[in-house]
Parts: structure tokens; sequence; C-alpha cells
């Protein structure tokens, strides 16, 4: 709890110093209020990340000075992770780098932490057994993809205030419990203090959107989420495979059924922003309808009521995971399970067919 604590304190202290200098954040601060995904209606500094991630490396300064011995390994993480915050940064100072050079960006964060960290998928697990991935050919560009993924996809899901913290607090906090059970310190350590930025950025960033996570806190902390998973999983084979899967489906299936839709339904890019993500479709078809437009257009209000739907949603997956780690058999099932679930909850709002227990009572004047 030392490592959260700090973490927390440090992030929470220099966001809100961030906050207060935003005028020397220009570039960085967010005033399209006109996108298909923007939902706010003033400036706002993106720059989130930072805080966050000067948090982390300060936390893990004191752990290294704690426990020597987890160095290298902590130093190694943050190198692999400097470049993916990296390029998730200079686009929130400067909003060229495109969507395809992002995730170029993080498949070179993932690529280093396969030779630095050795964090590689290896195996997948079955009912019954293994199934070893012995060829580097096919373990290298998988691993890649993987946690690549994961970092763009916490990006996808940075819709509204406190959506996309809250969720890897969750599961972040879930990789440190199952790090606890196995004895893996570094995993246990690394996954608290990036939990405790998160926090301490949380703080400033629910219910009032004081500040944007931006594109380098997503894929920083999208960055870490997958290469915590994957390391985990893989140093310690008592921990399925599936237990990483069903831990970050949120995520992942969001950022998947996304593609599909865009390509497959619609005919465009998969890399084209739109406005009809689960979050976005909670927000105008459930939130928006129950306080009213007028309402709705203040910032506080339609953000603080759309998160807690995904947050729900979201620990449809983390509970399970986290209480059945082991059991490869049953987090099959609830991987199956939220995937159904999360395409029937899509296609009830979509058609205007909300389920009952989702719907606000609409304020009256």
């Amino acid at each position: 709890m030392f490592s959260f604590l700090v973490s927390f304190v440090a992030s929470a202290l220099l966001t809100l110093l961030v906050i207060k200098q935003v005028k020397l954040h220009g570039p960085a601060l967010d005033a399209d209020f006109n996108g298909v995904q923007k939902v706010h209606s003033h400036e706002v500094a993106r720059i989130g990340g930072l805080p966050i991630f000067l948090a982390v490396v300060i936390s893990s300064c004191i752990s290294i000075w704690r426990v020597p011995e987890m160095g290298a390994w902590v130093l190694s993480l943050l190198l692999c992770s400097v470049v993916a915050f990296g390029g998730g940064i200079v686009e929130d100072y400067t909003g060229r780098v495109s969507a395809g050079r992002r995730l170029l960006i993080t498949l070179a964060a993932a690529l280093l932490g396969y030779f630095l960290l050795d964090a590689r998928l290896d195996r997948i697990d079955l009912p019954f057994g293994s199934v070893p991935i012995a060829y580097m050919w096919l373990s290298l560009p998988i691993t890649m993809l993987a946690v690549s993924g994961i970092a763009n996809a916490v990006n996808i899901i940075d819709g509204f205030n406190g959506l996309a913290s809250v969720v890897t607090i969750c599961m972040l906090i879930s990789l440190g419990y199952v790090a606890l059970q196995v004895g893996d310190v570094f995993v246990l350590v690394a996954a608290l203090m990036v939990a405790g930025a998160t926090a301490g950025f949380l703080v400033w960033n629910y219910p009032v959107g004081l500040i944007f996570l931006g594109d380098g806190g997503a894929y920083f902390i999208g960055f870490m989420l997958g290469e915590l998973a994957l390391l985990l999983v893989m140093r310690n084979p008592q921990v399925s495979t599936w237990y990483a899967a069903l831990l970050l489906i949120y995520p992942a299936f969001e950022t998947l059924f996304s593609a599909y839709r865009r390509m497959f339904v619609r005919g465009k890019s998969p890399a084209m922003p739109d406005g009809i993500h689960l979050h976005s479709l909670i927000f105008r078809r459930i939130v928006q309808w129950a306080v009213g437009r007028k309402e709705a257009r203040a910032l506080m209000r339609r953000n603080s009521l759309t998160s807690p739907y995904l947050w729900l949603l979201s620990l449809m997956a983390v509970i399970p995971a986290t209480v059945f780690w082991r059991h490869t058999g049953v987090l099959i099932f609830f991987c199956l399970l939220f995937v159904i679930s999360y395409v029937w909850l899509y296609a009830r709002i979509v058609r205007f067919k909300s389920p009952r227990w989702m719907i606000l009572h609409k304020k009256k004047d």
C-alpha cells in the first residue's frame, strides 16, 4: 500500500499543479466542442497523463531505493512505457500524430518489452492443458498486437469523466491482488503504483472534468495494464491466461466490436472516429433523455451519470476474473457471457429498447 499512497499523493498534487498552470499548456487544451466524440463545453487540459507518468516515476524511484532487487525490472518497464507515453503526449500537444503512427509506437513499446522484460505470450491455457507457443515468429507478433491492442483500447473507452480511470484502477487492483496470491512482488508493486497515480488524477477528473486523461495518459496506463497482465500470467503458470483475457475484455472487446462495426456495417475505416460506442449510446439515449437536453449540456451532470453504467459493465468481468484467476474453464465461460451480454445490451440500446433497469426517471421542470 505504500507504493499506492506515494503515487496517489504525488499524482493528486502534480495534477492540481497542471490544472492551476493550465495557461502554460495552451496547445494541449481541448477546445473542440463539435467532434463526434466530444461532450464537454469548456476548454480543458488534456495532458492528465503527464502527472500520472511523473507520479509513477517518483514512486518507482522510492520503490527501487527500498527494494534494490527490483531496480532492473522497474527501470526496464519504465523505459518501455516511455515509448507508448511519448507518442500519446506528443499527440496531446500537437494533434499531429495519426492513429496509425500511434499504433506503430505502441507496437514498438511492446517489442521493446518483449526483449527487455521477456514479456511474451508463450502459451494459451485450455481446460485440460496448455498449448505452447514455442516459435518466436509466432509469439512476437501475437504479443505485440495484444499489448498494443490494450493500450489503444484504453484510449478508445476514454470518453467520459472517470470512465477509463475507474475501469483501469479496478483492473490494476485485481492484478495486484492476484500477484499477491502468487508472490510476484514486482507485478504487485508496479500495479499499485499505476493504480495510485491514476486514482490521484481521478480526484480532479470526476465528477467535474477539470482535466482529461489525454492520449498520453490512456496509452501509458493501457500499456502498463497489458504489459503487467502479460508478465503476471507468463511468470506464474498457475495463473490462467484466460484471467488476463477476462480482466481486460471490456476495453478489448469494445475495440474489436467498434472495428467490426465500422468496417463491415458502415463500410468505413476502422480508425475513423464515430459517436456510437456503447458509452456514447448510453449518454445520448439514456442519460441525456433522463436529464434533459438543457441540463445535459452541463459537463458534470452528463458525465457523472454516464460513467457508472460502464463501471458496472467492466466489473462483470473484473470480479469473476479476480475470484477464478486459476480456473480456466470458468474464466472462458465468463468471457463468453460478457461478449453475449455486451452485444445484447448494445443491440437493445441502439434499437431504443434499453432495459428498464438502465432507465433513469426523467427530472421534472
